[in-house]
């Protein structure tokens, strides 16, 4: 019996894609879509969590001043916020200060900053930490009566808001998520039906003269396989693409949240797309073999 090479049926499954190209392109398109969904909130998560660990000290309130302050004015209003015996200690950080750290935490992104050395748009501020929750409110209270005070964050409720935005992000994206895959597994069921059908008659003949069904049905499971590597290598970049633009859309806007650089992450997200790409491929290609070619 003549033996094939593995590049034989490589071939046949790129033959498969190409004579189906537009069902192949759809199949490509939808499982990329779904695997850039899934990037995304998995990014998401990940840099929710990351600012949840970074909220180490949740009794803690963060008081912006006004822009323009004159250093005399600036004292004076820590000399008030000193006055008020629920504050358990007070940190002044300089808008310098505070432009450096946002640089040190966006990493690889750092030079999206450069721009604003020159011309910071952040204020200066304080840090307060207090011993229990009770004390908030009566900070709270005396922080509305100080001039110069443009707004403050208390970190518990940051905590709490942060965290009741993973809870229903993480809800909508496991139902999200269930859909896209279902619909990407029903094209390329669809996609591998045409190839099956496409070659009917080579098939009937094929086992006319004794072809195991894991030679006819190899092809197949590659073609199913390629489509999903195709799809998750191009998901791969748009993601990439889409992420750094997204944080070099936000600029300095985003004065307390840490957002992790791509880079870090690139790796899993690259190998997680590539085993979820190719086992969605594998099995939508099985579950057609399944139903044609049993005959």
């Amino acid at each position: 019996m003549r033996r094939y090479h593995i590049s034989y049926f490589f071939g046949q499954a790129l033959q498969g894609i190409w004579r189906n190209g537009v069902m192949s392109f759809a199949s490509i398109a939808v499982l990329m879509s779904c695997l850039v969904v899934l990037g995304a909130f998995t990014l998401l998560i990940v840099n929710i969590n990351t600012n949840l660990e970074n909220l180490d000290e949740a009794n803690k309130i963060i008081v912006f001043l006004d822009y323009d302050l004159t250093e005399e004015q600036i004292v004076d209003i820590e000399r008030q916020i000193k006055k008020i015996d629920e504050a358990k200690t007070i940190k002044r950080i300089t808008a310098d200060e505070a432009l450096r750290k946002l640089a040190q935490r966006a990493g690889e992104n750092a030079s999206l900053y450069d721009d604003y050395y020159k011309d910071n748009p952040l204020s200066d501020s304080f840090e307060i930490t207090y011993d229990d929750a009770k004390d908030l409110t009566t900070i709270e209270f005396e922080l509305q009566g100080i001039e110069g005070v443009r707004k403050y964050r208390d970190q518990r409720y940051i905590v709490n808001l942060i965290s009741d935005i993973k809870n229903g992000v993480l809800f909508v994206f496991l139902w999200f998520l269930a859909i896209l895959f279902i619909v990407s597994v029903f094209i390329i069921i669809n996609t591998i039906k045409l190839s099956v059908y496409s070659r009917k008659s080579e098939i009937s003949i094929m086992r006319y003269v004794g072809a195991t069904g894991w030679f006819i049905s190899l092809p197949f499971i590659l073609e199913g396989a390629i489509i999903g590597l195709f799809a998750s290598v191009i998901a791969y970049f748009v993601e990439e693409y889409i992420y750094k633009s997204f944080v070099g859309s936000l600029g300095i806007s985003i004065e307390i949240i840490t957002l992790i650089p791509f880079s870090e992450l690139a790796g899993g997200i690259l190998a997680v797309f590539i085993i979820i790409g190719v086992t969605t491929g594998i099995m939508g290609s099985s579950i057609s073999l399944s139903k044609y070619t049993k005959k």
